[in-house]
C-alpha cells in the first residue's frame, strides 16, 4: 500500500486551493485525486464572468479561475490523478480509488480533505407532477451542454427555481437565441444573489413569479406546455391562479446538495442543517485527521469564499500532519437562533481558537436594516450590524478569541433581528 503525507479528494476550486494551501504550509507529499478528466469542477462550465473579484481583485469567468489556481499548483510537485474515482474513505485515513489504467488501488494518508463538491437537485427530489417528456433538465446540466457540449437545449424555456445556476442560464440561453418565459420562484424571495437578479433577468425583461410553482406538465413525446400556479402562505397552489405557458423545455434550478456519500460512509457526524459534516472552527470532522471544506461542506454562493475557507482547510490538515490533532480543555457548540438556518463551524475548541473564528451563515428571510446578535445562554456577547441580509447570500462573522473565552456554558447562538435604521 502507498502511503502519502495527504490525499486531497475532488479536484475543484476547493481541492485546489487546499492542495496549494497544505504544500504552502511544508507539506511535500500530496496526492490529489479527480473523478473528472480535467481539473476545475464545475468552473469549466461556468464561462460567465464575476468570479474571483475577493480573491484575485480582478473578474474573471469559471475556466480563468480555475486556471490560476491550476497554474499555481503545476509549480509544486503535488501528484494529481484525474479520472480516478474515490470508492472509499475509511476513519484510519486509507482511501481506495478506480482509475482505467491503475484498477482499484489504496493508498494510506497522514490527513484527508475531503472537497467533492454538490450536486443538483432533480425533478424526482421535488415531485413536480405531469408527463414523463423530454425537455426538462436541471439548469446544471443545461448549462455543461451548452457551454461544453456546445449543444442547444431548447428554444422555449421556463426556468424553475431562482437559485443563481437557474439565473445565470437565463442569461445565457436569452443570448443564444431562445426565448426565456418566466423564471418561476416558489418562495416568496429569489434564492440567487441580487445582482444576478438583476443583471439575468431584470436586464433582459425575464419576468420572476415569487411565490410561485409547476403545477402541471404537458407533453408527448416533449414538453409541451407548464402550468404554473401562485401559491399560498403554507406553499400550497392556490386554485384559479392556474396560466400555461407553451415552451419545450423546463429547467430547474431548486437547490444543491453537498455529495457526501463518502463522508456519511466514513461515520463523520453530519449536520442535517447543511447535508454536511459537522466541522471544528479548522475544518476538521468528527473523525480526527478528516477535513471537510467547500461545497461539500455547505453551499457557498462565492467561489472565492470556497477557496478561502479551502485554503484553511489545507493549513490545518498540514499542521496536523506535522504536529498532531487538536486537543482542547472547552468546546463550544455553535447553533442557529432565531431567523438563521445553519453555522459553520458546529463546533469551536477554545485552545485552538488563536485570534479568532469565522463563522458563516445564513438567514431564512430578507431583511433591510438588521443585526446579528451572538448570545452565551441568556448573556449577548456580540451584535453586528448589517443593512441587508437575504437567504441567498452568505453571511459572515469574526467572533475573536478571547471574546469566545469569555462565553458561559458550552453553547453559542447566532441570531438575526431586525434594527432600526
Amino acid at each position: 500500500m502507498r502511503e502519502h503525507q495527504l490525499v486531497v479528494v475532488g479536484g475543484g476550486p476547493a481541492g485546489l486551493s487546499a492542495a496549494l494551501s497544505a504544500w504552502e504550509a511544508g507539506v511535500t507529499d500530496i496526492l490529489l485525486l479527480e473523478r473528472d478528466k480535467y481539473l476545475g469542477g464545475i468552473l469549466n462550465q461556468c464561462v460567465h464572468n464575476g468570479f474571483g473579484l475577493h480573491r484575485f481583485k480582478e473578474e474573471l469567468t469559471g475556466p480563468e479561475y480555475a486556471g490560476r489556481f491550476i497554474d499555481l499548483l503545476e509549480s509544486t510537485a503535488v501528484q494529481v490523478k484525474t479520472d480516478a474515482m474515490v470508492l472509499s474513505v475509511a476513519p484510519d485515513k486509507t482511501v481506495r480509488y478506480v482509475s482505467p489504467d491503475g484498477g482499484c488501488q489504496t493508498v494510506r494518508a497522514g490527513a484527508v480533505v475531503l472537497a467533492m463538491g454538490c450536486r443538483e437537485r432533480t425533478r424526482g427530489a421535488i415531485s413536480v407532477p405531469g408527463a414523463r417528456c423530454s425537455g426538462i433538465l436541471t439548469a446544471g446540466a443545461a448549462q455543461r451542454f451548452l457551454n461544453i457540449e456546445g449543444q442547444m437545449v431548447g428554444r422555449r424555456v421556463v426556468i424553475l427555481g431562482s437559485g443563481d445556476i437557474g439565473l445565470i442560464m437565463a442569461r445565457r440561453m436569452t443570448l443564444e437565441g431562445a426565448k426565456v418565459l418566466a423564471c418561476v420562484e416558489l418562495m416568496p424571495y429569489s434564492g440567487g444573489l441580487n445582482r444576478n437578479i438583476v443583471q439575468c433577468l431584470q436586464d433582459f425583461d425575464i419576468p420572476l413569479y415569487l411565490s410561485h410553482t409547476v403545477t402541471n406538465i404537458i407533453g408527448e413525446k416533449r414538453l409541451e406546455k407548464v402550468v404554473v400556479s401562485a401559491v399560498d402562505e403554507g406553499r400550497r397552489p392556490i386554485p384559479g391562479t392556474e396560466r400555461t405557458f407553451e415552451c419545450d423545455t423546463l429547467l430547474l434550478s431548486v437547490g444543491l446538495l453537498p455529495e457526501n456519500e463518502l463522508t456519511r460512509a466514513l461515520g463523520a457526524e453530519m449536520d442535517l442543517r447543511t447535508n454536511g459534516a459537522v466541522v471544528y472552527e479548522n475544518m476538521e470532522t468528527s473523525i480526527p485527521g478528516i477535513f471537510a471544506c467547500g461545497n461539500v461542506l455547505q453551499v457557498h454562493d462565492l467561489v472565492d469564499f470556497v477557496s478561502e475557507e479551502s485554503a484553511r482547510a489545507g493549513a490545518a490538515a498540514a499542521d496536523y500532519i506535522q504536529n498532531g490533532g487538536t486537543t482542547s480543555r472547552r468546546t463550544l457548540r455553535v447553533e442557529n437562533g432565531d431567523a438563521v438556518t445553519y453555522t459553520v463551524p458546529q463546533r469551536i475548541r477554545l485552545d485552538a481558537a488563536g485570534e479568532g473564528v469565522q463563522v458563516f451563515f445564513r438567514v431564512n428571510r430578507v431583511f433591510g436594516t438588521s443585526a446579528v446578535t451572538v448570545a452565551a445562554g441568556e448573556k449577548r456577547i456580540a451584535r453586528f450590524k448589517r443593512e441587508h441580509m437575504a437567504p441567498g447570500e452568505m453571511e459572515r462573522i469574526f467572533l475573536p478569541g478571547k471574546l469566545l473565552a469569555l462565553a458561559e456554558g458550552d453553547t453559542i447562538t447566532v441570531s438575526a433581528e431586525e434594527a432600526e435604521a
